[in-house]
């Protein structure tokens, strides 16, 4: 019984790797589930490119356009205190938009270095 087990499980692995791995970055951590509302099957949680983020007083700026972030459809300007940042796991910007494109409900930032 225990084998039939370990099998239905590595076939459903294989069958639905996006169920097991709903709230992970690319690079393999994990995004919290609140930033996602547990649902990360519609992509609200993704990496995005230094490009899209300016250091500024206080925090961060990112701007977006379509095609920064798979649910980004028009230009966006967001302003980010640094007490609402949290900490990237892989030196990598990431932000999560819920529940549409207009809401930045979370935004990741890696350790600034001098």
């Amino acid at each position: 019984m225990r084998s039939i087990l370990t099998i239905a499980m590595i076939a459903y692995a294989f069958a639905f790797p996006a169920a097991l791995n709903a709230h992970e970055a690319q690079s393999g951590w994990q995004y919290e589930a609140y930033c996602c509302n547990g649902n990360n099957h519609t992509g609200d949680c993704q990496m995005i490119s230094t490009r899209n983020v300016k250091v500024i007083a206080g925090g961060y700026e990112v701007m977006l356009k379509p095609g920064d972030h798979r649910l980004v459809t028009r230009s966006h300007d967001f302003k980010v205190p640094q007490s609402q940042a949290r900490r990237s796991q892989d030196a990598e910007y990431h932000l999560c938009l819920y529940p549409n494109e207009d809401t930045l409900r979370c935004f990741y930032a890696p350790d600034m270095s001098y």
